[in-house]
């Protein structure tokens, strides 16, 4: 199965949107007193994943 670099792209933009949600989520529920850090990471790796999907396509 040969996957082609917007497969790719897709696979890691979805990948990064899975880390973050979880990461802002951890902050939300299980570590409330760590929810500011965790949900600037957890933002961080959605807006990265933000930028893999915008570059489907375009290299």
């Amino acid at each position: 199965m040969g996957m082609n670099k917007n497969a790719i792209f897709a696979w890691a933009s979805f990948i990064l949107f899975i880390i973050g949600s979880s990461l802002v989520l951890l902050g939300v529920f299980k570590y409330p007193e760590y929810l500011v850090e965790l949900a600037i990471a957890g933002l961080g790796f959605i807006t990265i994943g933000w930028a893999f999907n915008a570059l489907k396509g375009r290299l």
